[in-house]
């Protein structure tokens, strides 16, 4: 967004475009209303983050919509809850987005950080089982959109922790963990108590009855005794992801 704001004072300045034309570019920045939509093309000058499109609930037509104009804006594209047969139907008109199925993620295609760009910070998505993947990729789907490498360290759960005793370096080298587990939701109270760093725990839905259907691990993470751990909604990595980023963001503010 900066990028584009900057094009349009620079074509003015250059004489490329008139007063008209630039007032009416920068009038559809802070958003654009649609009539039953207002996208806010502004949030990502104020938080760093765009827009993402939240898709239960809406149609296929709606979400097409919406995404060709963020699209037109030059906006990336993150389209979270999307079932595959609602996905086939949106990709059929919008062909610039990717489906990740297992994430049920629409996106904008992500282009791979340069493993030597020391700039590029990388963020671990650890999770407890195999079980918690999907929303693990929603979570690492959502930093990979915002320029953000992510480390996926999967199935270390507690019945089998010394399966988590290999990544140790990366733990304590990270500047920010996302633990995503269900159950009994205890790992990300346990990673929090030997990383020197904020650790972001995702409750999942996953487990038997007593789990309650992720109010179980829930309450484990709001309740743990390690310092440095805060809780995100159940099933929630995008939420995850974002409060990762800004943390990060931050990072390359103060450490350019």
């Amino acid at each position: 967004m900066k990028e584009q704001i900057y094009k349009i004072l620079k074509d003015l300045s250059d004489g490329k475009t008139d007063v008209e034309d630039a007032l009416y570019q920068l009038k559809k920045l802070p958003y654009e209303d649609l009539g039953w939509a207002k996208i806010d093309h502004h949030r990502s000058i104020r938080k760093g983050i765009p827009e993402a499109i939240y898709g239960e609930g809406k149609g296929a037509e709606q979400i097409v919509k919406i995404a060709q104009k963020m699209s037109e804006s030059g906006h990336p594209i993150l389209v979270t809850r999307v079932c595959p047969q609602k996905a086939s139907e949106i990709l059929k008109k919008a062909p610039f987005l990717e489906y990740n199925s297992d994430a049920r993620l629409l996106h904008s295609p992500i282009s791979p950080p340069n493993n030597s760009d020391k700039k590029v910070i990388t963020v671990p998505v650890i999770t407890a089982g195999t079980s918690d993947i999907p929303v693990a990729e929603e979570a690492a789907i959502t930093l990979e959109l915002n320029g953000i490498r992510a480390k996926r360290i999967f199935d270390c759960g507690v019945a089998g922790i010394h399966r988590l005793f290999d990544h140790i370096d990366v733990i304590q080298k990270a500047p920010v963990i996302i633990v995503v587990a269900g159950m009994d939701g205890v790992l990300p109270g346990l990673i929090a108590g030997i990383a020197p760093c904020p650790v972001i725990g995702v409750p999942t839905s996953i487990g038997y009855g007593a789990n309650f259907k992720g109010v179980a691990p829930l309450l484990t993470m709001l309740n743990t005794c390690s310092q440095g751990l805060c809780v995100v909604n159940i099933d929630n990595g995008f939420g995850a992801a974002c409060v990762a980023a800004l943390i990060c963001s931050r990072i390359k503010e103060f450490n350019p």
